[in-house]
């Protein structure tokens, strides 16, 4: 069981995240924008932070850039459905900036949870 911090300003995405995510015994916090996941993050611990890249407030690259300055320890999975340049890029990004992982939406749900795990055991 690990403590998980889910940030997606998509409620259907958020929700779906979640259910994969209860189903393995994970404690999940919600957060629907870059700026109160990183409120949130500051007041708690989290064994993983889950982000969007591509969200409004505050996007997943700079949550990325944040909490690593604040806690360079902490693991990262970004997740994008893409933009203007698309999501390999986007995610590629991440991925520079210390994200442990990365998973392009739409995804399959035994492909995020193992991507999950990965990043717990890193």
């Amino acid at each position: 069981m690990a403590k998980i911090l889910l940030v997606d300003d998509d409620p259907m995405v958020r929700e779906t995240i979640r259910q994969i995510l209860i189903a393995d015994d994970h404690v999940v916090t919600l957060a629907e924008d870059g700026r109160k996941a990183v409120e949130i993050f500051r007041k708690a611990e989290f064994d993983l932070v889950i982000t969007d890249i591509i969200m409004p407030e505050k996007d997943g690259i700079e949550i990325i850039t944040e909490l690593r300055r604040t806690r360079p320890g902490v693991r990262i999975l970004a997740i994008s459905g893409g933009g203007r340049i698309g999501n390999t890029d986007f995610l590629r990004i991440a991925e520079r900036l210390g994200a442990a992982g990365a998973v392009a939406k739409p995804f399959d749900p035994d492909e995020l949870a193992e991507k999950i795990a990965s990043c717990l055991k890193s």
